[in-house]
């Protein structure tokens, strides 16, 4: 059987090159034929249910779901410039096998830059469904994401082998000096698009970030380990015993506890967080514990207050590299304002600070 080529988009996704992509588990099997139902609310990818009819009784799956290339054009181009694409095949490839949070089995990965190419091929987790960036989540829905966060973080804990993964984004002073000039230069537009939905409040919290980046961004204290990047409700499935991550697009070394705050911050309404986030971290605390991780509760909680802004960045700079969709505007509000309010609850502002 030839290996399958990398897909530009869904409509290389056909019956020949599904069985070409799961030759390893059908057995011989081929697809006869094929039924795709496009699924998701991702911004950077096109997410494609693939329900193949097999020529005979096959152990490969009954479905499968694939990621291909935004047929977005904007998106498109921001899913090959910031190497989204690229991280998720090579998170799959390489780093999934060596943590243990609960993710989809990955049957096929593969990234090709100059053919703008790219794919991966993942066990279909319905009926789980994702949660709702926009809706927000219980506080019982919040912590069964606890054990999942510390699952991903504790394997790779201050592991000095992760700097040796070249293609990983980490904290250095050029790379973190670099966001922290870029981000700036998206603000102004942030602004006049979404004037009229931001709380005064939240707008002047913005300004004062943005002045203060450099010192945000390259202030990062350890250990660090590999985290996911943009952990909130929409990358995350519910239904099954655990919650199952998805969208390794933002894979990166950098402090654990950003995931953390980004989560809580933006996946509970504010009144809601406020009554629930210390136990909550608190939760993930003794989870990283019984994980083997030593950290003292105080340095957790500090950690927690420092990344809250990460949300506010994101929402900031992901809203104008995206394409532009009615959703997206209500999830990226959304972010803005939970995660302003989280670091004006949180004092977080004494961070910028010298």
């Amino acid at each position: 059987m030839p290996v399958p080529t990398v897909p530009r988009g869904i409509q290389d996704l056909t019956a020949d090159w599904l069985t070409a992509a799961l030759a390893g588990v059908a057995d011989g099997a081929r697809v006869a034929e094929l039924v795709t139902m496009r699924i998701g609310k991702g911004n950077i990818a096109d997410s494609v249910r693939l329900v193949p009819r097999w020529d005979r009784p096959t152990p490969a799956p009954a479905s499968v779901v694939a990621k291909v290339p935004c047929s977005e054009e904007v998106s498109r181009a921001t899913g090959f410039a910031t190497r989204t694409y690229e991280l998720e095949s090579a998170f799959y490839n390489e780093l999934a096998s060596t943590v243990w949070v609960n993710r989809p089995l990955c049957y096929f990965a593969h990234y090709d830059l100059d053919q703008e190419r790219y794919v991966v091929l993942l066990e279909d987790l319905s009926p789980a469904e994702a949660g709702d960036q926009v809706a927000g989540c219980t506080p019982e829905d919040a912590a069964a994401v606890m054990p999942e966060l510390a699952a991903l973080h504790a394997p790779r804990w201050g592991d000095p082998t992760l700097l040796d993964v070249d293609w990983l984004d980490r904290p250095t002073p050029d790379s973190m000096r670099g966001a922290a000039e870029f981000v700036p230069t998206l603000f102004p537009g942030f602004v006049d698009r979404y004037r009229s939905r931001l709380d005064p409040e939240v707008l002047a919290l913005s300004e004062r970030l943005m002045a203060s980046l450099d010192r945000y961004f390259t202030d990062r204290p350890g250990p660090w380990t590999l985290v996911h990047g943009d952990f909130r409700l929409d990358n995350l499935l519910f239904g099954r015993p655990r919650v199952s991550v998805v969208d390794w697009q933002t894979v990166k070394i950098g402090p654990g506890l950003s995931d953390v705050s980004y989560f809580i911050g933006s996946a509970l309404m504010p009144e809601t967080r406020r009554d629930n986030e210390v136990e909550l971290v608190r939760a993930y605390h003794r989870h990283l514990a019984t994980d083997g991780v030593d950290m003292a509760w105080d340095e957790c909680w500090d950690s927690y207050r420092r990344y809250s802004f990460d949300g506010l960045v994101m929402g900031i700079a992901a809203s104008m590299l995206v394409t532009r969709m009615a959703r997206s505007d209500d999830m990226f509000m959304a972010m803005v304002d939970r995660h302003s309010r989280q670091a004006l609850d949180l004092g977080a502002e004494e961070f910028l600070r010298a």
